[in-house]
């Protein structure tokens, strides 16, 4: 009989700190998102496609320098187990630098990036959005305490007060008729206020200090980390730059809000994950029984929230994108369904990598993304003949591919096997299967209703129909997950 990690007394040692840390995550992610999303629908009705996409053109430039900001110094601090304090304040001197020189570098690059999308006004809103590097910066360290003690309560606080000062600025200024400008200052203002608020939730102070032996061993480790940062960024960003550049702004402007959906309810969520999964994995590094299991539990988890997110999105994606956003955005519909199902197929086996981080083998990691991006660039190659469909069908194929390389090396590198990975699946399959059937029925039977009430109604089918089985087939494990997460240390 398969072994659920779960029920396994030993694996549930190893899920209870990552099961609280996800928890509180998710409540401050959560909370966080939907301010976001309320700014973005009132922010979609107020600005044009074309604001959205200056913006994203220079948030592309923005990602990929972002990789950078740190070297990957932040991770290794988090799986470093001596002279912390001192590290601390190597890492945060170094981030200060680090920061300084990336905004600064904007000034001269934001013309050539202009240049190569074809659009002058990209120049003043990358330069001043590349400010964001400093003022991040300063408060980096004091995240990184929060996540390697996986205090994820005291996060809540900053995570909430940034997306709520930044929707607040952000309206206020498009209602003034600010344009785009509304998005620049917004996110300024938001990264400001997460800064004071870490900073007034952490009691660290830094120094300082650069330890040229600490730097030396931080780097070593950082930069295989930060190798497959860099090709991360350039597989999520490669369909920005190809529709920046193929189809222009207003394009790239519906391309990146059908994206948003999936990445505020899935793909984010999983990032936060793996923000609690890594710090726990590392703290059990040497115990590769312990570690196999909290993999197989991080398999299961996210396999129970994932499935209803991305079939909703693909069952919904009209009367949601009609909700939420208004019918000048009906083009995004059909992006939003491949890119919800590109979710999907990501969302499987996602924390592997977390486990060869943790272990100290992130040269594993860093050649996947390789063979990743090679996939991808082939597979837009043939899928940029056919418009933003095209583009997000590229990314489906070329995800499947790799996960299904990755979990094959994952069953010979961490001694799982093919079924049990499966067996973790499965009560979501069957809940997503549930959810489907009784989803459909409702939408067949509301197709004359207002867009608003259909989605009410899928909303509420979908839930109880996939919860309820979840409470038919996982009813102990779940009532376990519960006791786990209110547990005090």
């Amino acid at each position: 009989m398969t072994e659920n990690p779960i029920e396994n007394d030993s694996g549930r040692k190893v899920l209870q700190k990552t099961a609280r840390g996800i928890f509180w995550n998710f409540i401050a992610y959560g909370f966080s998102k939907a301010i976001i999303l309320v700014t973005t629908s009132i922010l979609a009705r107020l600005l044009s496609k074309d604001d959205f996409g200056i913006v994203a053109l220079a948030v592309i430039a923005i990602n990929y320098l972002s990789v950078v900001k740190d070297l990957g110094l932040g991770i290794a601090l988090i799986q470093r187990r001596e002279d912390v304090n001192e590290a601390a304040n190597t890492v945060f001197t170094l981030n200060l630098i680090f920061g300084v020189l990336l905004s600064a570098l904007l000034i001269p690059l934001a013309p050539l990036v202009a240049d190569y999308f074809k659009n002058p006004l990209v120049i003043p809103v990358l330069r001043w959005l590349g400010l964001t590097f400093f003022i991040s910066a300063i408060g980096s360290v004091h995240v990184v305490w929060l996540m390697r003690e996986l205090d994820y309560r005291r996060k809540l606080i900053p995570d909430l007060g940034s997306a709520l000062i930044k929707g607040i600025v952000s309206i206020g200024l498009a209602l003034s008729g600010y344009g785009v400008w509304s998005l620049v200052i917004g996110q300024l203002s938001g990264v400001v206020s997460s800064v004071l608020l870490f900073w007034i939730m952490v009691p660290w102070r830094p120094r300082f200090r650069l330890d040229s032996k600490i730097t030396r061993s931080l780097l070593a480790f950082g930069s295989s980390i930060i190798s497959s940062d860099i090709l991360n960024v350039t597989i999520d960003n490669l369909s920005y730059i190809i529709i920046g550049r193929l189809f222009g702004a207003v394009q790239l402007g519906v391309y990146t809000l059908a994206y948003r959906l999936p990445e505020m309810l899935l793909i984010g969520n999983l990032w936060i994950m793996a923000s609690v999964t890594f710090p726990a994995f590392a703290n059990i590094q040497n115990d590769a029984d312990n570690l196999r299991r909290g993999f197989l539990g991080s398999i299961r988890l996210v396999g129970l929230i994932a499935m209803p997110i991305c079939l909703g999105l693909i069952i919904a994606a009209e009367p949601i994108i009609l909700v939420l956003f208004g019918s000048q955005w009906v083009d995004a519909i059909p992006v939003l369904r491949i890119l919800a199902l590109y979710a999907l197929v990501a969302s499987i086996g996602y924390h592997v990598g977390d486990v060869y981080k943790a272990i100290g083998r992130p040269d594993i990691l860093l050649k996947m993304t390789i063979f990743t991006l090679a996939l991808l660039i082939i597979a837009l190659l043939i899928g940029s003949r056919h418009g933003l469909t095209g583009i997000a069908w590229a990314y489906v194929v070329a995800v499947f591919i790799e996960r299904v390389v990755s979990l094959f090396i994952a069953v010979r590198f961490i001694k799982i096997s093919a079924r049990e990975i499966l067996s973790q699946l499965i009560p979501s399959i069957k809940g997503g299967l549930a959810m489907v059937v009784v989803t459909l029925g409702v939408l067949y039977m509301t197709t004359t209703m207002t867009p608003f009430v259909i989605l009410i109604f899928l909303l509420l089918a979908g839930g109880i129909s996939y919860l309820g089985v979840l409470w038919g087939t996982e009813r102990e494990n779940l009532l376990q997950l519960v006791n786990i997460i209110r547990k005090t240390d």
